[in-house]
């Protein structure tokens, strides 16, 4: 799994599978969901990032895993 943030393009993308994209679906205003040939979700983009969160430091990113409740 990778995370790219585009601050050019003010977009982040969540990389999911490393299979190529045969098709594209705008879920929600600026959600986009990248689909392999088998209809698998290979990756997430979400445009407009720096409207969505205003004043967040995109350059500093925090990765939480949450433990398996038992």
């Amino acid at each position: 799994m990778k995370l790219k943030i585009d601050l050019e393009a003010d977009a982040l993308y969540l990389t999911l599978q490393d299979e190529p994209a045969s098709e594209s679906e705008e879920v929600a205003s600026g959600i986009i969901l990248d689909y392999s040939a088998d209809g698998k979700v290979v990756g997430i983009e979400m445009l407009y990032l720096s409207k969505r969160s205003p004043g967040v430091d995109v350059k500093r990113v925090l990765l939480e895993t949450v433990p398996a409740a038992l």
